[in-house]
């Protein structure tokens, strides 16, 4: 264990790992970036907020990347459903007019009531990395989203970081 520690410490290693770990375990994979985490701290306990920085931006850009994906999903639903609606249109001689279902305008009124502050639970486990999906699946403002999934991921690593500081701190 000694020697991860040592070679996650090695700052041609350490911080570059702890980025694509943050990133990652933003992302829909079953990954976590904390062990990464704890593990350079430990090593390089001077790096502190170093470390903190770049947990919160590889993470933040994971979250941008889910969000990447719930718009690019919302894009191809959107034309699917266009295309669909036309047809059938054209096989009834009808107009295709927009269709707000119960589920869609419940999203709606979500989206109202929340809208981008919901992102600052972006670090929760389980629910945080499909909220970030959800957030560009319902086109929540791009930067709005990013500042605030920012905000939660550098306190829940910055929480993580200060657990860890508190309870191996001399006495």
């Amino acid at each position: 264990m000694q020697g991860l520690l040592t070679w996650l410490a090695l700052p041609g290693v350490g911080l570059p790992a702890l980025f694509v770990m943050s990133l990652l375990a933003a992302t829909l994979l079953p990954v976590g970036s904390e062990p990464v985490l704890v593990g350079y701290l430990v090593a390089v306990p001077e790096r502190f907020w170093m470390a903190i920085a770049v947990a919160t931006l590889g993470n933040t850009l994971g979250g941008l990347v889910s969000y990447g994906m719930g718009a690019g999903a919302h894009g191809l639903f959107g034309r699917w459903r266009a295309t669909r609606r036309r047809d059938m249109a054209t096989l009834l001689h009808a107009d295709p007019k927009p269709v707000l279902t119960p589920a869609r305008a419940r999203a709606e009124r979500w989206v109202q009531r929340f809208g981008a502050p919901a992102l600052l639970l972006a670090w929760a486990p389980v629910v945080g990395d499909p909220l970030c999906a959800v957030a560009g699946w319902l086109r929540l403002p791009f930067w709005q989203c990013v500042i605030y999934m920012a905000i939660g991921k550098f306190g829940r690593y910055l929480t993580i970081a200060w657990i860890l500081a508190w309870t191996i701190a001399p006495t």
